[in-house]
């Protein structure tokens, strides 16, 4: 056998002679508590002796802690929640879409000042938990950005189902706005800003929380010179209907072969489908003959300019104010300020870099993101037909929802839905018996699909 010649580095002079790690860091005698101290981030995989500033990429694996009566305390490794679990000092609360334990006894309960930054946003939402050495926790959060469709689509049915019962009350009649009323649109993606909040303040000590809202007048992006009374009156000011607007905006010409109507019928197309997003305002709108308007959908000509859409912005504008009355003592930065500061430290744009510099993060060291989605808890579509059964509203749902986790033979499967009256499950990679699953994980509103 050759001998090895070479010169160990970064070796300690009193290192045992036993097979071991060169690192220092990872030498030191593990202790599980200590009260004179404040824990900080007990990450193996980082390296202490880095300097300040840089970026570690890998993924961050780190376990969060909460003491007995449920508070939390700062992240350890995954090898000291390893030890704390064998040892029975400590259970596993959840896994998904943070792994969280909880400890059987009392320890000390000094912890760190944690920051909280979000980057709010329309269809993603940004995070950062920093400390003054490290950012603890850092990732997106994707909205399924799919209220309205579901809102359409029960319109549909129950319009269908009024038609045939005419005993139902008229459904305007039996609706009430509550104070502070949103659209439901607006209102569900509201509502996940506040629980990811919540569930990040539940399991991590944090101390200050910065939001940034976005404030956007959408008047002056369209239209420059717009002043005074004019934002009162509006685009459609003293024209008679939408048609006469768009007749006058064109001069009297379709917008697809530029010639004149001279008399003929005009059709109003929309430039951008509402199935894609688009909207009723003037901006959206085409004027075209009816032939051309055939011509276009049957060809699926893209011929049309598609003009800027304003959703995301008036969804900033609608919640900038609602967050305070949730958390009274968060600070609001906007746009401006989160933009200056991330070129100054020289990152890229993105949802978790904003987010790390809204929580005010300079020369700390960041985390590689962790990106979480959303999905709704309860499905209410309607039962497919089938031969002999009407089409009717899901009323029982199976135990196993999809995106949750199973396990069947020692190995985790992520979840896609189930069949034969959940007889049968589909998972990502492959199709699976009920009877085989030894364990399920539910995943709620929030659920990060690594496994």
């Amino acid at each position: 056998m050759q001998q090895f010649k070479g010169k160990l580095k970064n070796v300690p002079m009193g290192a045992p002679q036993a097979c071991s790690s060169t690192s220092s860091s990872l030498n030191r005698e593990e202790i599980l508590s200590e009260k004179s101290k404040v824990r900080t981030l007990n990450n193996l995989e980082v390296d202490p002796s880095q300097h300040r500033g840089r970026q570690d990429l890998r993924v961050p694996v780190v376990v969060y802690v909460l003491n007995m009566r449920g508070k939390p305390l700062m992240p350890c490794s995954p090898r000291k929640a390893h030890i704390l679990l064998k040892k029975k000092e400590a259970h596993v609360v959840k896994t998904n879409p943070f792994f969280v334990i909880q400890l059987n006894k009392a320890t000390g309960e000094n912890v760190q000042t944690c920051s909280l930054g979000i980057d709010s946003g329309s269809k993603k939402i940004g995070f950062s938990v920093i400390t003054d050495q490290k950012e603890i926790v850092s990732g997106e959060l994707a909205l399924d950005c799919k209220t309205s469709k579901r809102l359409k689509e029960r319109k549909m049915y129950r319009t269908h189902r009024r038609k045939r019962l005419w005993y139902r009350p008229v459904k305007f009649n039996n609706r009430k706005r509550f104070i502070n009323w949103l659209p439901p649109s607006i209102q569900r993606k509201f509502n996940t800003h506040v629980t990811l909040i919540n569930k990040l303040k539940a399991i991590l000590p944090i101390k200050s929380l910065t939001i940034e809202v976005g404030n956007f007048d959408i008047q002056k992006i369209e239209n420059p010179d717009i002043k005074g009374i004019q934002y009162q009156q509006g685009s459609l000011f003293e024209y008679h209907n939408m048609r006469s607007f768009l007749m006058a905006r064109e001069h009297g010409k379709c917008q697809l072969c530029g010639k004149e109507f001279k008399g003929k019928s005009s059709h109003i197309h929309h430039i951008i489908p509402k199935s894609h997003g688009g909207t009723d305002r003037e901006a959206n709108l085409a004027l075209l003959h009816e032939n051309c308007h055939k011509k276009l959908h049957k060809n699926k000509l893209l011929n049309l300019k598609k003009n800027k859409q304003y959703k995301d912005a008036s969804f900033m504008n609608i919640i900038k104010g609602k967050f305070r009355n949730i958390f009274p003592t968060c600070n609001l930065i906007y746009g401006h300020e989160t933009f200056v500061k991330r070129n100054v430290l020289r990152l890229e744009k993105a949802h978790y870099n904003d987010a790390f510099v809204i929580a005010g993060g300079t020369n700390q060291t960041k985390i590689a993101p962790i990106f979480l989605n959303q999905k709704r808890i309860n499905n209410r579509s309607l039962q497919l037909n089938r031969k002999g059964f009407k089409p009717s509203i899901r009323r029982q749902h199976y135990s196993i929802q999809p995106h949750d986790f199973i396990t069947i033979n020692n190995r985790k499967h992520l979840v896609k839905g189930c069949s034969t009256y959940g007889k049968f499950i589909t998972c990502f990679n492959g199709n699976f018996s009920a009877r085989q699953v030894e364990k399920v994980f539910h995943t709620r509103s929030i659920f990060s699909q690594s496994i």
